[in-house]
């Protein structure tokens, strides 16, 4: 991996750039506590603490995760943060006009002169050296905001990803619209909009409007997890292209990703209220919710988007009467977003799939559906919704019927997330009657 390769001496090269080129396979294969730090570190991690913190998180040693890393990645993880601040650095010097202080702040560096001494050790040359060597047509304009390129492996089917977001759009928060995905974000304290669209074969484009650029990093990795895109494709495809029933699925759209999410909270809260009725009913009371609770941003109304989602501290002991909601769902809203912020419910992929479904049914009404939808938008690849009404619809039209649901899905693991994900998509309207039959 890039990083490895740094660590060892070497420098990036300058004519094939590899900074603008997703490292999806370098680290996806290695042990799930350490593909788990990775996760950990692109999203900030070592910019909030130390080795030692990010160790503690895992339930291990700082000295064990340095030492995991270094055998299994050869570069600690304060190595590969740095290299991770500098790689997107290097883009947003290609990319943008912004100013190499802005650039210093965005990719999280303390200060101008931190971000020039990582750019001469990794790339040999100081920022604006690096600046005055980009290609004419890499830098990107836009009409209003921040534009910047996703790369991804190939393939990917946008419009199939768009199909799935738009009916479970939760109102004034998000909105699709043509090939772009809209919505808005919180940025300590502030409102900022994010919206993707198709840039090419190759890449997404992400347009950030922003109060500022200090962290843009993290945010870039956040908007990346929303369409999936440090998903490698080639792994699954390999286990799943033969299967009988996922197999033909998969090779008329091999470009179907797991859906992401921005914000696991407000999914898991549209979950909660998606249950036991229609998306139409669910969209209905999550829009009441918001419009009572969330936090109003004037001017975005053209856009479909209206409010921030409401934080889980204020949740947890809102007033939810009056919403349409059930008194159990009423509770198990408050009682999901006590636990987020008590961080007795973990939402960054810091633990493993049985201990995050374990603490979502822990929960007075909510069930296993429930975790392992949430799971499944949070990227954990092996989560199986089984009791969703649209997979099983999907299930029982390509299956044997004296073929139960668990023992299909026996032979997709650890990839039951990408499996469900094509059979959802494989009916668009399959789905869409409920998204839960049976309560939790």
């Amino acid at each position: 991996m890039p990083a490895a390769a740094e660590a060892a001496g070497y420098r990036a090269c300058l004519r094939c750039r590899p900074y603008r080129v997703p490292q999806i396979a370098a680290w996806a294969g290695g042990p799930e506590l350490v593909c788990r730090a990775v996760g950990l570190i692109l999203n900030g991690a070592l910019d909030r603490g130390t080795e030692d913190d990010l160790g503690a998180r895992l339930g291990v040693s700082g000295r064990h995760l340095r030492r995991l890393f270094v055998h299994h990645l050869g570069v600690t993880p304060g190595g590969l943060a740095r290299s991770a601040r500098a790689h997107f650095a290097r883009r947003l010097l290609d990319d943008t006009d912004l100013t190499v202080l802005e650039i210093a702040y965005a990719t999280g560096f303390g200060s101008v002169r931190q971000l020039n001494r990582a750019c001469r050790e990794i790339f040999r040359l100081p920022p604006r050296e690096l600046r005055a060597r980009r290609h004419v047509r890499d830098r990107l304009a836009a009409d209003g905001g921040l534009v910047l390129r996703l790369p991804f492996k190939e393939p990917l089917d946008w419009q199939a990803m768009l199909r799935y977001f738009a009916p479970r759009a939760i109102p004034g928060i998000e909105h699709v619209s043509g090939d772009v995905y809209r919505r808005t974000i919180v940025v300590q304290g502030h409102p900022g909009v994010l919206e993707l669209f198709s840039g090419g074969h190759d890449h997404l484009l992400l347009r950030a409007h922003l109060p500022y650029w200090r962290d843009l990093v993290h945010m870039v990795q956040r908007a990346r997890r929303i369409a999936g895109l440090d998903l490698d494709l080639d792994e699954p495809a390999k286990q799943l292209r033969d299967d009988a029933i996922v197999g033909p699925l998969l090779r008329a759209r091999p470009g179907i990703r797991i859906p992401g999410t921005w914000d696991p909270f407000e999914t898991g809260v549209r979950a909660i209220v998606g249950q036991q009725v229609t998306m139409k009913a669910a969209n209905v009371i999550v829009e009441r919710l918001v419009e009572r609770l969330g936090t109003a941003v004037a001017g975005l109304a053209p856009l479909g988007l209206t409010h921030t989602f409401p934080p889980a501290e204020l949740l947890a002991t809102a007033d939810l009467s009056g919403l349409g909601l059930t008194r159990a769902r009423e509770r198990a809203i408050q009682s999901f977003a006590s636990a987020v912020a008590g961080d007795e419910i973990r939402l960054d992929r810091s633990v493993s799939l049985e201990r995050f479904v374990a603490s979502i049914v822990a929960i007075d009404g909510l069930g296993t559906w429930t975790a392992h939808y949430l799971a499944l938008r949070l990227g954990e690849r092996d989560a199986w919704p089984v009791s969703d009404f649209g997979l099983r619809h999907a299930l029982a039209r390509r299956a044997r019927p004296d073929l139960a649901a668990e023992d299909a899905a026996e032979r997709w693991r650890p990839w039951r997330a990408l499996a469900a994900t094509h059979l959802w998509l494989a009916d668009d309207n399959a789905h869409a009657v409920a998204e839960q039959a049976d309560a939790a």
